[in-house]
């Protein structure tokens, strides 16, 4: 039977959102239903109430959350009632052109359920990247549930369902980082810390973390930065090379998606060396630069999808770092919240009090 429960919807741009009665219908062929136990507060949630993602009001948000399987849908294999996962938001197809030429993290074609989630009224929802999170109960293809080991707080691994796993992946996955690198990572919120801490489990010698606000430099240090730079005191660029013995940094990460960072990022690498966007930029910025800066400097400069990750290789494992102490997730978690509590929390995100505000719902 259909489960009606309490969800965070935003029914219109820029409105408060509201905790309103969610109908989850039982789950078609393929599908499963999840009780969610923690999803993070994330930037992307606020850009779907702000209307900076699309105008397919009322959503339902959440998306970075964690919890256990309680029914499942015809042919479903990979998950059954009672596993404790992760959701995510890259259910690779397995047939479309990327997986099968065996890069299924570039997956263009991902699994959403096929039935909607609606209000009272049966007014279908749209669900946050397919998820719909901030709600008791919530309906999603079963490729978007990743089992891991349940002896992780949901709180924590449900951040790996998009934040922590976009910059991990963005240092790891993406840029490359190997021993002996040196590393640069620009913004330091949520994505840059957690570059910031995958730089460090891959063994970069030197971490450079810069920012405009002191607090989040502060962040970056306890994730592991050797070097803090305020944006505020002098040029980037210049500072990084001082740091670099005047070369530049072998990877440079921007998780803030701006023109003006990228182009730090450009100009702040040495030379072959690779550059790393994963902040979200917004469709009217524009980049422009020399060609032949671009010849003459070589190396890479890249985009990260979802810290090009693969979720059911990458959540398991990162889980099981966390478990043997090699990787701090839990320092992510500024605050726990219930589901009253979320407009507050992205009144607090605004502002930059916060890595993650995390609401719990088990």
């Amino acid at each position: 039977m259909p489960h009606e429960v309490r969800g965070v919807v935003a029914r219109g741009k820029g409105e408060p959102v509201e905790v309103t009665t969610v109908v989850v219908p039982d789950p078609g062929p393929g599908e499963a239903v999840v009780r969610v136990l923690a999803c993070g507060v994330c930037h992307t949630d606020l850009h779907y109430r702000e209307g900076g993602i699309g105008d397919e009001y009322p959503y339902l948000l959440g998306h970075e959350a964690a919890g256990e399987v309680v029914e499942v849908g015809e042919g479903v294999t990979n998950v059954a009632p009672g596993d404790f996962v992760v959701l995510n938001w890259r259910a690779v197809c397995g047939s479309c052109r990327a997986c099968r030429r065996g890069r299924p993290q570039y997956c263009f074609s991902t699994f959403n359920a096929a039935r909607p989630m609606t209000l009272a009224s049966g007014e279908p929802l749209s669900p946050a990247l397919g998820i719909g999170a901030f709600a008791e109960r919530t309906l999603v293809h079963s490729g978007q549930c990743t089992k891991v080991d349940r002896s992780v707080a949901p709180e924590v691994a449900g951040l790996l369902g998009c934040g922590v796993m976009a910059g991990l992946g963005a240092a790891i996955n993406t840029g490359g980082v190997g021993r002996g690198d040196s590393v640069a990572v620009i913004g330091c919120g949520g994505v840059g810390d957690a570059a910031i801490a995958g730089a460090r489990l891959a063994g970069a010698t030197r971490i450079i973390g810069v920012d405009v606000d002191p607090r989040k430099l502060e962040w970056a240090r306890e994730f592991g930065a050797t070097d803090v730079l305020d944006a505020r005191e002098g040029d980037v660029v210049e500072r990084v090379r001082e740091l670099t013995d005047g070369f530049g940094a072998d990877v440079v990460i921007d998780a803030v998606g701006r023109p003006e960072t990228w182009r730090q990022a450009f100009y702040a690498r040495d030379l072959a060396g690779t550059v790393v966007l994963v902040g979200v930029p917004t469709p009217e910025m524009r980049v422009e630069l020399p060609l032949l800066d671009v010849f003459s400097r070589g190396g890479a400069l890249k985009s990260s999808w979802y810290g090009d990750c693969l979720p059911e290789r990458d959540f398991p494992t990162l889980v099981d770092l966390h478990l043997q102490g090699r990787l701090p997730l839990e320092r992510f978690v500024s605050e726990r919240i219930g589901l009253d509590d979320v407009e507050a929390a992205f009144e607090r995100m605004e502002r930059g009090e916060v890595l993650r505000s995390v609401v719990l719902l088990g």
